[in-house]
């Protein structure tokens, strides 16, 4: 195992009898840094293989996906004899390249849980490669309160990848993952993998490799573990970067997939949606962040960190995207810096894919196997030095390796990157900061319903509500009362105000509900600042408005009402003494002055008032006894996964 006690960034050795990439693949024949230049690598590395006569690695692929991993080890002579996978379309994928004339002659797919696969009937398996699951392991289980890790059932798929190796005892394996599978909880997944790895006979080496650094056009951290029963193994060194031999550039966006013939279709630019035409004003290589005012912006929409990074993502064609998705939303990038989506074509070169290989489905369904998989390229490399280093194959070049002691840069040259999408943004908003909007002045009537999933129905009669909107030159009012409702002198306020200091071009909000005693009403004036702000350009939601639930709130609310039925609910709400932490159920019966039995009645109130609440049911690694109420406002629309989860078992 690597030692932990190295420096921090001791100078690489140069290895002054290895080759770099230049060299390697003009041995080859190979153009290195063209359009679909890993394509050729890889078949001429195979060729080599099969000219010389040298013996395939029989091996066997676990948690298989769309076929990445195979790909680059079936191109270094790594016959895959057999893979397992659980997912149909992924399944078929594979089906469609196996068979003789294909990338897997004498593969076997089986389409069936793990826990099912036994193994019988497998003889002499060199070789063993596959990862995981890792969604619980990953950012986005990060940002969600925390990951489930172990606790999670995908967590604890890599014992029957453990069980395997017992069973089949190959001379090696390969296990990838997220980087994250480190530090999740405290390291001790971390620690039950590798004693569960170790006590299975084998002798662990790993690193976090980023897949950019090996001729990707994509940066993509992942955790490497090579498996061996006896021996040592290093790294390959770095082919692209700061790190490679001779520095060379990295394999970029634009050069990737040139050349990829287009629908009109799938040429057409522009993203719809109450966000698309933001897209048009992002520099090539930001994202969201370049409307916040971190960035300089002059009418920041968005505030800082309360997206995903690739919320927006406008890919630089200089440089590699950032890390491909599997999954993700209308504004989920990368978006091409044509102001479009990439089509199915380009995503399979960004991630190295060979244009001859198969992937079934819709292209949604395509993308999210191009997504889930791992960079055949990266794969390549890894093959190769695992080829050179376990199976000791002669290959006509030397390929460098990464010293036991070295760090690689990419992890500090990422925390640099904010200072140059900085100085980017500057740039592009030269102008914005000379045609920026001091003030609004509008009045307007019109009326609202708010449907059961929270949509936002206006209309300019026969609504639920009636509307009055008035902007100033200091104060944002908006009033709304029941179409129909008798005379009454119920009113429910609440005034807004920065906590320090906010973009908006007013002093402070007001919204009002008169001639009700209903809470939603209030429900329906929020939303109604929401499209104001979203109308005028100058919030994207009332999240940005208020800022990340993570971080400190940016405004301050204060109630004001002669409506006593849940008032003492909601104005703890609104003043932030129950939100934006994990309170424990007798400590919200406190704030609330009721009992510990009522909490779950009145926490199912604000949900039906639009208020995200989680506990223990929403979100599983929330302790029994807590609650978490993340904003002062409503914030559930029909698009919220929160909208669709429930307080208590059904």
């Amino acid at each position: 195992m690597t030692n932990s006690n190295m420096p921090l960034f001791p100078e690489m050795k140069m290895d002054k009898e290895a080759d770099n990439m230049k060299s390697i693949c003009s041995t080859l024949g190979v153009q290195v840094n063209t359009p679909g230049w890993p394509d050729a690598f890889g078949e001429k590395l195979h060729q080599y293989i099969l000219s010389k006569n040298i013996p395939s690695i029989r091996t066997l692929s676990l948690f298989s996906g769309a076929g990445g991993l195979d790909i680059g080890f079936h191109d270094l002579g790594f016959e895959i004899v057999s893979s397992v996978e659980i997912e149909n379309k992924f399944c078929e994928t594979l089906e469609l390249n196996s068979g003789k004339g294909k990338y897997f002659p004498c593969s076997k797919v089986n389409c069936i849980d793990i826990r099912q696969f036994t193994g019988d009937g497998l003889e002499n398996i060199d070789w063993i490669i596959g990862g995981p699951p890792c969604q619980t392991f990953s950012a986005a289980g990060r940002r969600a309160s925390g990951v489930l890790g172990t606790s999670d059932a995908r967590g604890v798929l890599f014992l029957e990848y453990v069980r395997l190796l017992k069973k089949l005892k190959p001379k090696g394996f390969l296990f990838e993952n997220v980087y994250g599978i480190i530090g999740a909880q405290n390291g001790k997944p971390w620690e039950e993998i590798v004693k569960a790895f170790k006590d299975a006979g084998y002798i662990l080496f790993y690193r976090v490799l980023d897949a950019a650094d090996y001729g990707v056009p994509q940066h993509r951290e992942r955790l490497i573990i090579i498996g061996i029963q006896k021996g040592t193994f290093l790294f390959p060194r770095p082919t692209n970067g700061p790190d490679s031999m001779d520095e060379m550039p990295f394999y970029n966006a634009g050069t990737a997939v040139k050349g990829v013939s287009l629908t009109e279709d799938e040429s057409k630019t522009g993203i719809n949606g109450r966000y698309g035409h933001l897209l048009n004003e992002i520099p090539p290589g930001l994202n969201y962040s370049f409307f916040t005012k971190e960035m300089g912006h002059p009418r920041p929409i968005f505030a800082w960190r309360s997206k995903f990074s690739d919320f927006l993502y406008k890919a630089d064609p200089n440089a590699p995207v950032r890390t491909i998705k599997a999954s993700g939303g209308q504004y989920t990038g990368p978006l091409s810096w044509e102001n479009r989506y990439f089509s199915y074509q380009e995503y399979k070169r960004l991630q190295t894919f060979p244009d001859t290989y198969n992937i079934s489905g819709t292209k949604q369904i395509a993308v999210k196997q191009i997504g889930n998989s791992v960079p055949p390229q990266l794969a390549r490399m890894l093959a190769l030095a695992i080829r050179i280093q376990i199976f000791n194959t002669k290959f006509p070049f030397k390929l460098a390796t990464i010293p036991e002691n070295f760090h690689l840069s990419f992890r500090r040259k990422k925390r640099e990157l904010t200072k140059q999408y900085r100085e980017k943004a500057q740039i592009a908003l030269a102008n914005e900061r000379k045609n920026a909007s001091s003030c609004i002045h509008k009045k307007e009537s019109f009326y609202l319903s708010i449907g059961e999933r929270f949509e936002y129905i206006r209309t300019e009669e026969n609504g639920d509500y009636k509307v009055n909107v008035r902007w100033t030159n200091e104060h944002l009012d908006i009033k709304i009362c029941p179409s129909i409702a008798p005379e009454s002198p119920k009113f429910i306020h609440i005034n807004i105000r920065p906590r320090t200091s906010w973009s908006l071009p007013i002093s402070n909000i007001q919204l009002s509900a008169l001639r009700t005693e209903d809470w939603h009403a209030i429900t329906a004036a929020w939303k109604v600042l929401e499209q104001e702000l979203m109308l005028n350009s100058l919030k994207a939601d009332l999240t940005q408005l208020n800022g990340y639930y993570q971080s400190t709130s940016q405004i301050e609310c204060q109630l004001i009402t002669n409506v006593q039925n849940d008032a003492n609910i909601l104005s703890p709400i609104l003043n932030g003494e129950c939100t934006q932490r994990n309170i424990k159920t007798e400590d919200l019966a406190f704030i609330w002055n009721i009992s510990k039995n009522d909490v779950l009645a009145k926490a199912i109130m604000l949900k039906k008032l639009g208020y995200e609440v989680r506990n223990i049911h929403t979100n599983p690694l929330m302790n029994e006894d807590e609650w978490l109420i993340p904003y002062k406002f409503p914030t559930l629309v029909p698009q919220s996964v929160q909208l669709y989860k429930k307080l208590q078992q059904q």
